[in-house]
């Protein structure tokens, strides 16, 4: 006959598991806090998304908001702006990619894909160069759109890189019209 080799738990077996528990509880009780300040603050989440009425822009001006920290820049361009803006192929843009956060990643820099859907006029995008991080100067430069002056780059009318050292296009962040005249950005 062979010999069981299980033993009953003992009254001291179970104290070490009971202690064992208790430690883990209170080592996650004194990690919440610490784990808990690592969140953004009340005023980091109100500045997630911002609503900014377009109504008082005209043709031909644009207007400066921040959002998260940067500057978007929204223009109503005029129609001669939007025109020669759609004749440009592709093929002649250094970076062929839209970077706009509504579309897909693989969105072509066409632009419609860089405008507003139903208001081609309307172009919203960070103002920040995509080379060293640098604020463009609207209106300026030799596509009469966008000119950063600390390295050369010049964007078109679309906030698309044309010339200079900016690698990519001016980013289009998520965005939507939430009634006729106010976006919501963010």
């Amino acid at each position: 006959m062979a010999q069981q080799d299980t033993v009953e738990p003992t009254r001291r077996d179970f104290l070490y598991i009971a202690t064992g528990a208790m430690g883990a509880v209170g080592v996650g009780a004194l990690a919440w806090p610490f784990i808990h300040q690592m969140n953004p603050d009340a005023s980091a989440l109100a500045l997630a998304s911002i609503e900014v009425d377009v109504s008082s822009i005209e043709e031909g001006q644009s207007i400066k908001v921040m959002w998260r920290g940067k500057p978007v820049f929204i223009r109503y361009r005029t129609e001669k702006e939007v025109g020669e803006a759609k004749e440009v192929p592709i093929a002649d843009l250094p970076d062929p990619m839209a970077r706009n956060l509504n579309l897909g990643p693989d969105a072509d820099a066409s632009d419609v894909n860089r405008g507003v859907e139903g208001n081609e006029a309307l172009i919203v995008m960070v103002g920040v160069c995509t080379h060293l991080g640098c604020i463009p100067l609207g209106e300026a430069g030799d596509f009469g759109g966008w000119f950063c002056p600390c390295h050369g780059s010049h964007y078109d009318t679309a906030g698309r890189i044309r010339k200079g050292p900016a690698p990519e296009n001016l980013m289009i962040p998520p965005f939507e019209f939430i009634s006729d005249d106010v976006i919501r950005i963010g």
